[in-house]
């Protein structure tokens, strides 16, 4: 049995960038941890995936996907950010290759997000704040020297499924960036069970500080959720620009 995922942006390069999402991930979860749907047909409209039989998931499933997010995470690249622009659910995600990982997060990330504001006035106080703040925004995220890991980058509970396989990632808005982004994320829209985070802490640590840049990271998906759906996302906003004050 197959799953028919239809191009949710007409016109755009929005199947092609969740196949090559899908692929690279494919190439490099550590596949007795993670699984990854295979690919079985694609054209400019139609994805076709294999399909997960869904079951509910276990303490050993969450286990098992904190492992295997963790071994991801080893996954390294000379470089932050990726060769092309993708997307982040129905947005457009502006990725370029580069050494600075706090001037790419900032720059390709937040302010591009806050670009897309459609409120003039709620836009322009959030670029004055960013583009002020940018050399200290950047210099706070670059201090605990983190390495370009593969992330996924969407990573909610919505885009994790399980079957009697184990777990499964699925809509990856992949590229190389600091591993916590993944983990931060995992937080909103839900959280995951302690046993994926016990499992992964113990395979990779996290580095001193997590918890002042994890509102800071996932400012960007509350952004990208404001721009798409509306204003029940503004205040996961507010908590990113706090947090940024605080740094």
């Amino acid at each position: 049995m197959t799953f028919k995922k239809q191009n949710p942006i007409s016109g755009s390069l929005s199947i092609e960038c969740e196949k090559e999402g899908l692929e690279l991930l494919h190439s490099k979860v550590p596949k007795e941890f993670i699984k990854v749907p295979h690919i079985i047909a694609v054209d400019d409209t139609v994805l076709e995936l294999e399909k997960i039989e869904s079951v509910p998931p276990t303490a050993d499933n969450w286990e098992r996907l904190g492992k295997g997010l963790a071994l991801l995470h080893r996954v390294n690249h000379p470089e932050f950010g990726f060769h092309r622009d993708n997307f982040i659910g129905l947005n457009p995600q502006s990725n370029h290759l580069v050494q600075d990982w706090g001037l790419f997060f900032v720059e390709k990330r937040l302010l591009f997000q806050a670009h897309l504001i459609k409120e003039q006035t709620l836009k322009e106080e959030l670029v004055h704040i960013l583009k002020n703040m940018l050399p200290h925004i950047q210099e706070f995220l670059n201090q605990h020297h983190p390495h370009p890991s593969l992330v996924h980058g969407d990573l909610w509970s919505g885009n994790v499924m399980f079957s009697s396989e184990g777990p499964w990632l699925i809509d990856p808005a992949v590229y190389y960036g600091d591993r916590e982004v993944d983990l931060a994320m995992t937080r909103v829209f839900g959280g995951f069970a302690p046993e994926f985070y016990s499992a992964y802490e113990k395979e990779l640590p996290l580095s001193e500080g997590f918890e002042s840049r994890a509102p800071i990271y996932n400012m960007y998906h509350y952004l990208n959720h404001y721009n798409l759906f509306g204003s029940s996302y503004w205040k996961g906003v507010e908590d990113g620009i706090r947090a940024l004050k605080n740094i």
